[in-house]
């Protein structure tokens, strides 16, 4: 059988620095457990990379959104460790949970219904205090289908964790309110930026994911979270332009002066959008601006300053997630989860 080349674009994970960002998080958690969202292929950065770097690192707790999500998790941790924040909205759901051992997060009336009507087990149930998304409305918690519910972690959701809003202390003590209401053996509000509102929000288990990854929600995880993703591509040709030629579509840049460029094999396919533009990668200390738009596959490099840069050499693309969300008006969520499926 014939051998596939190697890929002519990377995506390089500091897992030091990802289990460095995890024990900062559980730290910072107080006296509460940190678990992890590795929902979203662990935001993009590949379950496979990440859950047992997280799992070695000492997390118990595991988050996924979609029941598709669960059996790559399950390669690494067990099945009791794992929770599906989307809950079951059908018997077939139910009886997938059942099977492989997860637990489904209870969203409402009908979920608990149906999994009551299955025969119950542990499950979460997540309480809507005002994001009104997913979730029971407290005026719920009295229902006979809630109360007989078989109840591992209470949870809510913040909405405005990364701002200092006042709608974060009214969720805080709803979720308060709503504890005496059900039996259950944990509480859990706090994602990322719930962590650094303080030992409030953190109850029995915290719920991180964009810091496990590099992300910095609100200034005070600033000092404890490290750069996680590394995006690298190839050079896959030399060229010289000369004055007052252009390049890429619409030919939004003129060369001043003749210059020596480079193509890299990287795009908005790949998850790096049109929003890059003027931004610039790294061949070790120097900068290599990017000229034009960025294609599909492709864009476009001013190697004036790196004569000695080689067709086949590796260029990265600085990710430091605060700055490129602020390069590409991209939130940083946003700037991870659309990394394509192209890196190697």
């Amino acid at each position: 059988m014939t051998t596939l080349p190697p890929p002519t674009l990377r995506l390089r994970i500091d897992c030091d620095a990802l289990a460095h960002n995890w024990r900062a998080l559980d730290a910072l958690s107080g006296s509460a457990r940190a678990g992890a969202a590795v929902k979203a292929n662990c935001y993009g950065l590949g379950v496979d990379a990440c859950v047992p770097v997280l799992r070695d690192a000492g997390c118990r707790d595991f988050f996924v959104a979609h029941w598709s999500e669960v059996p790559a998790v399950l390669r690494h941790v067990p099945a009791e460790q794992v929770a599906v924040l989307h809950g079951p909205i059908d018997a077939e759901e139910a009886a997938y949970a059942r099977a492989v051992g997860v637990r489904p997060v209870i969203d409402s009336l009908h979920q608990a219904r149906l999994w009551i009507e299955g025969g119950g087990g542990p499950c979460n149930l997540m309480i809507d205090t005002g994001i009104n998304r997913l979730g029971i409305s407290p005026a719920d918690l009295s229902d006979p289908a809630i109360q007989q519910l078989e109840i591992e972690v209470l949870m809510s959701h913040l909405a405005c964790a990364d701002e200092d809003s006042a709608m974060n202390a009214r969720q805080r003590e709803a979720f308060r309110d709503c504890r005496s209401a059900v039996r259950h053996k944990d509480a859990s509000l706090a994602n990322s930026a719930g962590i650094a509102l303080g030992s409030d929000y953190a109850f029995d288990l915290t719920r991180p994911g964009l810091s496990l990854y590099g992300g910095i929600p609100r200034s005070e995880l600033a000092g404890d979270i490290r750069q996680v993703a590394y995006p690298e591509a190839q050079v896959i040709q030399l060229r010289q332009i000369d004055t007052g030629e252009t390049v890429g579509y619409n030919a939004t840049f003129t060369a001043p002066a003749a210059m020596r460029v480079g193509v890299v094999s990287l795009g908005y396919a790949d998850g790096i959008l049109r929003s890059w533009a003027g931004a610039h990668f790294t061949h070790g200390e120097r900068q290599l601006p990017i000229l034009g738009k960025v294609s599909m596959d492709m864009i476009v490099l001013d190697l004036s300053d790196a004569p000695d840069v080689r067709e086949g050499e590796w260029i990265t693309l600085p990710y430091n997630l605060p700055d490129a969300a602020q390069q590409t008006t991209l939130s940083q969520y946003e700037l991870l989860t659309i990394l394509g499926h192209r890196f190697g």
